[in-house]
């Protein structure tokens, strides 16, 4: 456990700046050691399966350009991560009804798989509820678009 003083209220910019640097690769470090479960681990999942596997948990079915879009990456790397996760058993393909030439991807329907995604993802959402209970709405929205916007200024342009 840190020993390090938690940020007051009302930071400087230097003093909020030097409190992130500290922070973020301990978070990083912890987001690596996020077990997988056991039925998961032979699907040689990485962090940017996660985020995939979260859109189509808390989204639903979507096309593969959708994904893309949300994942802001192009839509042939979606295409080759939803093809080897398919592969695997973890996500199934579907011709979209109202336009044949697009493909719906979805989460198995293996309960089995299905829960342990859902239990993979449980422990980082509980994490973020507590932290963003403490928080008014207004609050929450700020610290999302600050993320947002230090993720995007750190990463460059979108592959």
């Amino acid at each position: 456990m840190s020993t390090e003083q938690s940020p007051e209220p009302g930071l400087r910019a230097d003093e909020a700046v030097r409190a992130m640097l500290l922070l973020m690769p301990r978070l990083a470090a912890r987001l690596k050691r996020t077990p997988i479960p056991e039925r998961l681990r032979s699907f040689n999942l990485a962090p940017r399966h996660l985020s995939l596997l979260a859109y189509l948990l808390f989204d639903g079915p979507m096309a593969v350009g959708e994904l893309a879009s949300r994942l802001q990456v192009a839509p042939t790397t979606v295409s080759l991560m939803v093809s080897d996760l398919t592969k695997q058993g973890v996500l199934r393909r579907s011709s979209d009804p109202a336009d044949a030439r697009r493909t719906i991807v979805d989460l198995t329907d293996d309960a089995e798989t299905r829960s342990a995604i859902e239990s993979w993802l449980a422990n980082g959402a509980k994490a973020w509820r507590t932290a963003f209970d403490a928080l008014s709405p207004e609050e929450r929205a700020m610290f999302v678009r600050t993320i947002e916007t230090y993720e995007s200024l750190v990463s460059g342009p979108a592959e």
